[in-house]
């Protein structure tokens, strides 16, 4: 993923959207965690932390908790170091057993290595029914 460097094109935004997706969605936080500076930003709902470390536990223990996670991102907006996506992604409650999909945005910043170094994300989590899983 951090191959892709700014300033971005339409074309490389998408493939770096989809780097993304397919990194996320590997469930490995180790992997995730190496398309970030060392002392990337992140704000995820109402958690703010700081770095590959903290990425890494954070992600650990979403995955414990978030059980057949499956996500799917789109490009939203993109300018030179820039990228703003969609995304929504389903999930099983590994306390409750209850199916949730989850919608939100996400809006990324890059250095010039294309490792992104600020990761603001807004979601909401629905209640579904099994039955209507899409992913």
């Amino acid at each position: 993923m951090n191959k892709i460097k700014p300033p971005f094109t339409k074309e490389t935004a998408k493939a770096k959207v989809q780097a993304a997706e397919d990194a996320w969605n590997s469930k490995n936080p180790e992997r995730v965690s190496m398309a970030y500076t060392m002392d990337s930003s992140w704000r995820n709902r109402d958690q703010f932390f700081k770095g590959r470390s903290a990425i890494v536990e954070f992600l650990s223990d979403k995955w414990n908790k978030e059980l057949h996670y499956k996500l799917k991102k789109h490009l939203w907006s993109f300018s030179d170091n820039r990228i703003s996506v969609r995304f929504e992604y389903e999930w099983q409650d590994a306390v409750t057993g209850r199916w949730y999909r989850t919608h939100g945005n996400e809006h990324w910043q890059f250095d010039n290595e294309g490792l992104m170094e600020i990761r603001d994300m807004s979601a909401n989590d629905i209640n579904i029914k099994e039955s209507k899983l899409k992913f």
